[in-house]
């Protein structure tokens, strides 16, 4: 007891009065209980009395109570259970200290928090120094591309999309989770780390059921709009009076096309300000390749039924049969190529000359972010909620006095091929990934920090800060009910089964590094008026199969197996994709955001 007095006295002094409470009653709470249930509520303590010196186990647990006071609230566990996590990352890095770990990611506010807060963090309780690099995310691929093809160590791990799924389990450079937690790092894995407690594993799961990365941050592409201009009733009067319908949530392409003409051209100015009904990107740049490959083909309807990604064609308008991709032109079963893509690349062209303001052309993704933020923007089709932290700054354009946003997120509108069944929309996960020739010292020291920046002591706060959540027990938190009204509809899109049909790239893509890139040249020649939409993507579609067909050379996991070429009416004429034209085009239906936001 004169050791518990003892350190509760340096709790009392350390930790905010809130904290200090919460931290006694725990305690006091242990000590009420069977001895056998006790010790296991207080393992930290006992653990710390063991230590060599007693002023080395009071500096470590100021420490540890100033990072938890100074930095990690709110949490989904109570501070006794804070510090049991901290101390056993201090405990289990001892034979790593003072190694120095690489790691990259792309740059966005939740990596920017890890690499600015949180290594520094874990080297201050670890003694493990981190390199976290940030770049953007097309350098992040190519980096871990060099590595693979060097076998050099460039890095310990990747914070990468899990877009590459399908390259993972098929090429077996990624030493799996699944056999990480089993084998080397088995006692290095934490106790409470909780893998049923992350929303985005089925993401990073193979077909194999093994787990390939491990998530870290999660955000998807959501319609977002201007709630406070659809509201004004003068607005709604002039809308309906226009289309016969009201202005509202757009439920399919063409009300969103109504609304962005109406907004560009009807209202054209608010308050002397030029404003414009829809807002995109187009610069030729990687960046162009991820809009469309994304999620912009299977919200016009180009693929199958079937979650997460479409089967037997996914939103790549890659064709799998047996787990082998055998095309992805409509001559060999695929749907890249098809009257559907035809269809959803004009309309992506035709809004951006029509309603995007004219820099938009010239934007790259990370460009492009803030864009709405200045208030001159009324909808936008495909917005990222990583850019929720910088909308809901004070001050902004579109903020209330009040801290609540003037804009809302709502389930995105769908195009005329798609079908229920389909996925909705793209969700980025962001992933641990650790390559099979890292020396296992540097797995294991960089598998430490992973589990660091997603343990439950630490995911609130970042997702707070970020915006990017990726557990179940922070979404569900009272916090996050407390936060809701300010996020603009953000939480009740998490809290929702609509997170589960809002997916990453899936598994039919085999090589996801070394395909990436036909996406943006050829939607590039598209934009530049250099080709037509169906010679674009005719040249896509070609050059995807004649990837297909130098991977089939290869020995991979579940490898291609190209189709031969047939007359397209073979295809077009079967269910499913590749879907034949659909000729009419759908009138426009929206609901009020109460009513949309229940489809989720």
């Amino acid at each position: 007891m004169q050791k518990f007095n003892s350190i509760y006295n340096d709790v009392k002094t350390l930790l905010k009065p809130r904290l200090a409470l919460q931290f006694l009653a725990m305690m006091s709470f242990s000590f009420a209980l069977p001895i056998d249930v006790a010790s296991s509520e207080i393992s930290l303590i006992t653990h710390q009395d063991k230590q060599p010196s007693t002023v080395e186990s009071k500096d470590s647990n100021e420490l540890l109570i100033k990072w938890l006071d100074s930095e990690f609230q709110p949490s989904t566990l109570s501070i006794p259970q804070q510090l049991e996590e901290l101390s056993w990352f201090q405990n289990k890095s001892q034979p790593f200290k003072g190694m120095t770990i690489r790691v990259v990611s792309e740059r966005i506010n939740t990596h920017q928090y890890e690499a600015n807060i949180l290594a520094k963090a874990f080297y201050e309780i670890t003694g493990i120094h981190v390199i976290h690099e940030l770049t953007n995310e097309d350098d992040v691929i190519k980096k871990f591309s060099a590595q693979i093809m060097t076998g050099q160590r460039l890095y310990d791990a990747y914070i990468s999309d899990s877009d590459l799924i399908g390259s993972h389990f098929r090429q077996q450079h990624v030493i799996s989770i699944t056999d990480l937690i089993n084998n080397q790092a088995k006692a290095y894995t934490l106790p409470s780390l909780d893998l049923n407690d992350f929303v985005g594993l089925a993401f990073t799961t193979g077909p194999d059921g093994k787990i390939y990365q491990l998530p870290d941050q999660q955000f998807a592409n959501l319609y977002w709009y201007r709630s406070d201009w659809f509201a004004k009733p003068e607005y709604q009067k002039l809308f309906e009076a226009k289309y016969g319908y009201p202005l509202g949530v757009p439920q399919n392409w063409q009300a969103y096309e109504d609304i962005a003409e109406f907004f560009t051209a009807d209202i054209n100015e608010i308050d002397g300000i030029k404003i414009y009904g829809h807002m995109d990107y187009a610069k030729s740049d990687p960046s162009l390749g991820w809009r469309i490959s994304d999620a912009w083909l299977s919200m016009a309807g180009v693929g199958d039924k079937g979650l997460p990604n479409g089967l037997p064609v996914d939103e790549w308008g890659i064709r799998v049969e047996d787990c082998h991709p055998v095309g992805a032109s409509v001559e060999r079963g695929g749907a890249l190529n098809s009257p559907a893509a035809i269809y959803a690349i004009e309309k992506y062209k035709e809004w951006l000359v029509k309603y995007a303001p004219p820099e938009a052309q010239q934007l790259t993704f990370s460009e492009s972010g803030d864009w709405a933020a200045k208030g001159n923007i009324a909808q936008q089709i495909f917005w990222y909620t990583a850019f929720v932290p910088d909308f809901t700054k004070q001050g902004l354009a579109v903020m209330n006095q009040d801290g609540t946003p003037k804009w809302r997120v709502a389930p995105s509108p769908i195009g005329k091929y798609w079908q229920k069944g389909m996925k909705s929309g793209y969700q980025d996960t962001g992933a641990w990934t650790f390559l099979s020739h890292t020396p296992e010292s540097h797995q294991i020291a960089a598998w430490l920090y992973a589990q660091f920046v997603v343990s439950k002591t630490v995911s609130l706060k970042k997702t707070l800060v970020g915006s990017t959540p990726i557990r179940q027990s922070d979404i569900d938190s009272d916090y996050m009910t407390e936060r809701a009204p300010y996020l603009g509809g953000l939480v009740e899109f998490y809290r929702s089964h609509a997170r589960n049909i809002w997916t990453p790239t899936g598994t039919n893509v085999p090589d996801y590094q070394g395909m990436a890139g036909y996406w943006w040249q050829a939607i590039s020649l598209i934009i530049e008026g250099k080709l037509s939409v169906p010679e674009g993507l005719n040249t896509l579609a070609e050059q995807i199969d004649n990837h297909l067909l130098e991977l089939q050379e290869q020995n991979l996991t579940c490898g291609p197996k190209v189709n031969k070429k047939v007359n397209p009416s073979v295809w077009l004429n079967k269910p499913g994709a590749p879907k034949a034209m659909m000729p009419n085009e759908v009138k426009g239906k929206t609901l009020p955001f109460e009513e949309a936001i229940n489809a989720w």
